[in-house]
């Protein structure tokens, strides 16, 4: 394990842990305007809890295969 990877975060195994969008941008190492895209085309589930918004455990976990499988199918 390398520094890098101590501090990010990652997935609980908890399907019931929810994280926000700041949190989840750190997981998936992706930016927010990126991420609010990938939530308004259905492709990572999130949902709405007040004013913001909220992403499962098991939606970070199925959009991550969603991608692995997404670059297999390219040759990646």
């Amino acid at each position: 394990m390398t520094v890098t990877d101590a501090l990010t975060p990652t997935v609980a195994d908890s399907p019931d842990q929810y994280y926000r969008v700041s949190e989840t941008q750190k997981i998936l190492r992706m930016g927010k305007t990126t991420l609010y895209q990938e939530m308004r085309s259905g492709r990572l589930a999130s949902v709405k809890r007040g004013r913001s918004r909220i992403i499962p455990a098991a939606a970070i976990t199925e959009y991550q295969s969603l991608l692995a499988s997404e670059a297999k199918e390219v040759g990646w």
